[in-house]
């Protein structure tokens, strides 16, 4: 008989065949259960192939940072930020073939909200959940801040005027909120609420866009490179190369992203290990690429403080505009990209905590036009527009990466829980050199943790007080295995 102690409530688990039936839009838990999502037969629909899901990933991390983390990560490592990079990318890399083994396994959206509930129980599996909101909302708003610094360098070489500074950054003495910031969240809710399919078309498209101009801004940037830009090429000590790789992690969000997609994929079981592999090895070889070359061509001491970096390096060394001028308008189409990737990612993780009864389930209704969860994408603008209009930019990043990293670290502690219960689940893809691989990551993870600033753990911690009362006033009652009288979930042998 189950017990109903607090302590199983926290630990029970959803079963991985009913997280699959939802997918279906079916209801698997026993007789008592609501129908998830407040409506029965409208679930996500599976639209998205190989190529797409990939750009998805390439889109989101690519763009993540690197259009302005250099301006915040070199100040802190010098020119061994390219280190930071390197270790950054392989703590992805651990991460990410957790994440493949996991999405093969369970093919559902939520990402590592869904894994962590079907392995490490629902108390863990809230945490997470806002660790994730946190970490895409606060992501979004700073990829939002960095796309305003680029429309007003496009404005400017391109017709010779800005933005009026009161309107295009976080509130300070000479600021009062960024108007294109806002405008950009508002324009991304509005296609996403039209419908998934049409919404990563146009990423696909817009994620070439990025490709070919960071690849202009390598081969521009490699023009000016002068080898002595790299001495002292440790000048704040392997500290600094720790906090800058803590800082610029978030920028790996997009392999998260990738699995938030699970239930509107074609072939998950194949496409999704496929799509994160692929993403993480694009990504990580035009990270360092663009480091090298920023690095090169640039004194490390320019980079602080620098609005819309890659395009100012480009004028330096040119000495023309329009070079400056087209890699702006890239940037431009490439951060909407990045943006409407992150927010996808972030009504996703609601779509799956609202049909879970963790938060109120109209997070999780769809509309029958489009299939797509419209209100809970209005509210996630509203948020997204606020802490972007509002809040600085180096704040945002690091709380980003400390979301980020707690999420990645759950995934790999799962994909040994997930091993050792239910060791026959059908796997696409498994994680090599187990259990030593999700050890590492988990690591990896920790180290990372530790080299982020006093006040991301400050901010943390107010996001953590927020769960608790969210959690233990709201979501244990309403939970669908509550109300299904289901206080604890031991096992699951199938998932077909």
């Amino acid at each position: 008989m189950a017990s109903n102690t607090l302590g199983a409530r926290l630990l029970r688990r959803k079963p991985v065949s009913t997280l699959i039936a939802e997918t279906e839009g079916k209801n698997s838990l026993p007789a008592g259960a609501p129908e998830e999502g407040g409506r029965s037969g409208i679930h996500l629909r599976r639209s998205i192939g190989l190529w797409q899901l990939s750009s998805i990933g390439i889109g989101a991390t690519i763009g993540t940072g690197i259009f302005f983390v250099l301006n915040t990560a070199v100040p802190s490592a010098g020119p061994a930020v390219i280190l930071s990079f390197v270790i950054a990318a392989v703590t992805a890399g651990l991460t990410a073939l957790c994440y493949a083994e996991m999405a093969s396994a369970i093919p559902v959206s939520g990402s590592s909200y869904s894994y962590a509930y079907a392995t490490l129980g629902e108390g863990v599996a809230f945490g997470v959940g806002i660790c994730l909101l946190m970490e895409y909302g606060v992501s979004a708003s700073a990829i939002a801040v960095t796309w305003a610094e680029y429309l007003n360098k496009f404005f400017d070489l391109a017709f010779g005027f800005t933005i009026p500074e009161e309107l295009s950054g976080a509130p300070d003495s000479t600021h009062w909120f960024n108007l294109p910031a806002l405008l950009l969240v508002a324009m991304v809710c509005v296609l996403l609420i039209r419908g998934v399919s049409e919404s990563v078309k146009v990423n696909a498209v817009m994620v070439a866009i990025k490709i070919l101009i960071l690849l202009m801004f390598i081969g521009v940037a490699l023009t000016g490179f002068h080898s002595g830009n790299l001495s002292p090429f440790m000048p704040l000590g392997f500290s600094g190369v720790q906090i800058a790789a803590s800082s610029i992690f978030f920028s790996f969000i997009g392999l998260d992203a990738v699995s938030t997609a699970g239930e509107e994929v074609k072939n998950p079981r194949r496409t999704l290990p496929m799509a994160i592999i692929i993403s993480l090895v694009v990504v990580t070889l035009l990270y360092i690429l663009v480091a090298l070359a920023g690095i090169g061509a640039q004194p490390w001491q320019k980079f602080d403080g620098q609005e819309a970096g890659l395009a100012q390096i480009l004028q330096d060394i040119t000495g023309q505009s329009w070079p400056a001028m087209v890699f702006a308008f890239g940037a431009i189409v490439s951060i909407f990209s990045i943006t409407l990737v992150v927010i996808y990612g972030q009504t996703r993780i609601l779509y799956s905590m609202g049909r879970d009864g963790m938060l109120p389930k109209r997070f999780a209704q769809l509309s029958p036009r489009t299939g797509t969860p419209i209100w809970n994408t209005i509210v996630v603008g509203l948020g997204v527009g606020a802490l972007a209009a509002f809040i600085p930019l180096r704040v945002l990043a690091d709380i980003t990466s400390l979301g980020t990293l707690i999420a990645f670290s759950v995934v790999s502690i799962g994909v040994i829980v997930l091993r050792r219960t239910q060791p026959d689940l059908p796997r696409g893809f498994k994680v090599p050199g187990y259990p030593v691989v999700p050890l590492i990551s988990v690591g990896f993870c920790i180290y990372l943790i530790t080299g982020l600033h006093a006040d991301t753990f400050r901010a943390g911690a107010i996001a953590l007080a927020v769960a608790l009362v969210v959690y233990f006033g709201y979501s244990i009652r309403h939970s669908r295995l509550e109300q299904a009288g289901q206080p604890s979930v031991s096992s699951d042998s199938s998932a077909d």
